[in-house]
């Protein structure tokens, strides 16, 4: 399409588009029926482009829209920064290593476009490309720049409806993230509202521990245990999201004010109060909390393994009341235990009539030393066993020669 620019009235010749100064003595033009141009005015407030009307105002194009509509879901939060953290070192930092891991899919060039630095607070905001490169950015949480740690979490305007619109909002599957030195799916996958907080932590649990109480309910998807940026200490907090989301409510009703030392455990959706489980969900609450006090056993500080093997998720007091299908099963786990070494003893308490009996539904597997007794613990714990799991933990020698059976 051809340019034209309006003539001079009183010289004939070609106006220049900038407030239509005539290019011959420049003087004002004017359009018949349009008020004069304001020198200085319309140059700087509204420039007009090559072939637009006059007076028309300019409109922010697409692009410009579509980027602050999905800034968002595009930034991600880097906290936990060294003090000679600056713009440039981390958005160098984070596009490369989103190259390294495969994590660049707009296209060539670099993911970041954007950083934000606190340096006070020693936390940045790094904008990327894409929605998607985002959500693979959160893969990167606890990589090491510049020698330490840092944490990648959304930031708080967030917001995981609208994201899910926008683009994938978790990292991809087949990100390379050995290439940076990140293990897979240690705390990645911490995001949305199944993500649940446990609080009331003792400060001596480990991540294995911690981790180890949670897999009670299920394997995780996502696990971080919040520690101190200096001394690499636990917080007492920590983070996890389940890969079957619907033990989410189970796991937190089980879990919320269990006594865990001198602490008391507050576990609940990260993003909401306490939830009530389903009326469907109930029984397996029940079993759960019946089975928290024994998985406490493990966590105590200076546990040790010991010779005696407490089965649980094994058997069900209505399965020992006849005398046959007591001893099928007493048989059956001498048979099974035996296989890990010199079994001494086995015991499974039976219900009583019309009396209280400690220890129902576990099995105790007594064992000639400490080495058989951790062998059977690898090989019997998380096996199936009547469509159950098994949890298999050590139990106290002195509390099991005493027989009680209800720690």
């Amino acid at each position: 399409m051809l340019d034209y620019l309006p003539l001079c009235a009183d010289h004939g010749r070609e106006l220049t588009s900038v407030a239509f100064m005539c290019k011959k003595d420049q003087c004002t033009g004017q359009i018949p029926g349009t008020t004069p141009a304001i020198p200085g005015m319309f140059p700087t407030m509204f420039p007009l482009a090559t072939g637009q009307p006059f007076g028309a105002l300019p409109v922010m194009p697409v692009q410009a829209m579509t980027q602050q509509a999905t800034r968002h879901a595009r930034r991600v939060y880097v906290g936990g920064l060294p003090p000679t953290a600056n713009e440039q070192s981390v958005a160098t930092f984070f596009s490369q290593v989103m190259a390294a891991i495969g994590g660049n899919t707009a296209g060539p060039g670099d993911a970041v476009v954007n950083v934000y630095i606190n340096h006070e607070k020693k936390f940045a905001f790094v904008e990327m490309r894409s929605v998607e490169e985002a959500s693979n950015a959160m893969a990167l949480d606890g990589i090491i720049f510049e020698g330490a740690p840092v944490k990648v979490r959304r930031p708080s305007d967030y917001n995981p409806s609208l994201a899910a619109t926008l683009g994938p909002s978790q990292p991809s599957p087949n990100l390379n993230l050995a290439a940076v030195g990140l293990t897979p799916g240690s705390a990645g996958g911490l995001e949305g509202p199944d993500r649940i907080f446990v609080g009331g932590l003792p400060y001596y649990f480990t991540e294995a521990q911690v981790r180890e109480l949670l897999e009670f309910f299920g394997p995780l998807r996502g696990f971080d245990l919040v520690k101190d940026r200096e001394t690499g200490n636990s917080k007492g907090y920590a983070f996890c999201v389940y890969q079957d989301l619907s033990v989410t409510d189970i796991a937190c009703a089980a879990l919320n004010g269990i006594k865990m030392g001198d602490k008391t455990l507050t576990v609940r959706r990260a993003n909401q109060g306490t939830n009530q489980p389903k009326p469907e969900q109930e029984s397996v609450l029940l079993h759960a909390q019946q089975q928290i006090a024994l998985q406490k056993l493990m966590l105590q500080p200076g546990a040790v393994s010991t010779k005696v093997l407490c089965l649980t998720q094994v058997v069900t007091p209505e399965e020992l009341i006849n005398d046959e299908d007591y001893e099928d099963i007493m048989e059956d786990m001498r048979g099974e235990g035996g296989k890990f070494g010199a079994l001494v003893n086995v015991v499974i308490p039976r219900p009583r009539p019309n009396e209280a009996a400690p220890g129902v539904g576990k099995v105790f597997l007594e064992y000639a030393d400490i080495e058989s007794a951790t062998k059977a613990r690898s090989g019997l714990n998380g096996r199936k066993f009547g469509g159950n799991q098994v949890i298999a933990v050590f139990y106290p020698e002195n509390k099991f020669a005493q027989g009680e059976y209800d720690a």
